[in-house]
């Protein structure tokens, strides 16, 4: 399995995402659930999110962002994905 840092950035329609935040922090809970997500939450001001994951690859990461609720609402307006390797921390194996 391979770790994806994904940086979101929020578009500026603040209302609809409270609207569409419970149905987006569900996907990613399905997520969680499966393994995949390994940590997400927002910028303190606002204006984005980092989520760190675990998948096959970075197609499959893409293919399950699809499906977030907050793409679906058009309220991302840019997703970046890079593959992550952590050389320290709790996240690191022995």
């Amino acid at each position: 399995m391979a770790r994806f840092a994904v940086e979101y950035v929020y578009t500026a329609d603040t209302d609809k995402r409270d609207e569409i935040r419970p149905a987006h922090r569900a996907f990613l809970s399905g997520l969680q659930e499966k393994g995949h997500l390994l940590a997400s939450g927002p910028w303190a001001n606002g204006t984005g999110a980092l989520l760190v994951f675990e998948f096959e690859d970075e197609d499959a990461l893409k293919t399950a962002l699809e499906h977030d609720p907050f793409a679906d609402a058009d309220l991302i307006s840019r997703v970046r994905i890079n593959e992550w390797t952590p050389v320290l921390g709790s996240w690191v194996a022995g």
